[in-house]
């Protein structure tokens, strides 16, 4: 499992919505600041302030290709993240798991009338 502080910034980078679109168009391959900030309505100092952050919590690197800065994705930070989010949904539905045969071990013992067959139904 990850450190928690890596976590905590990947997922603090992922939950704004145009570091999210700026990691999907990585997701096709490399691609400049200038190409990144293209579909956005956005400054380049923006999309250079988001992609820092991306940076930041490991999700991106930045290369140098002569004159070019690339940025590229990282995978296997999101991968990281993806786990542990995994992890945690397996670990829930465990819990639900383990709840539904409870109540269904409860309901197996009520009666028609919701009462369960120990108590007598008094009428």
């Amino acid at each position: 499992m990850p450190a928690a502080g890596s976590l905590d910034a990947a997922f603090s980078a992922l939950a704004d919505p145009t570091r999210r679109a700026i990691l999907a168009r990585l997701s096709q391959g490399e691609a400049t600041v200038l190409e990144l900030a293209e579909p956005f309505d956005i400054s380049l100092p923006a999309v250079s302030r988001h992609l820092k952050v991306l940076e930041k919590a490991g999700l991106v690197t930045r290369g140098r290709d002569a004159q070019r800065r690339p940025c590229a994705l990282r995978v296997e930070a999101l991968a990281e993240a993806a786990a542990w989010v995994e992890h945690t949904r397996r670990a829930w539905e465990a819990r639900f798991d383990r709840l539904e045969a409870h109540l269904d071990d409860i309901r197996g013992h009520a009666g028609p009338s919701g009462q369960t067959e120990e108590t007598p139904d008094h009428e």
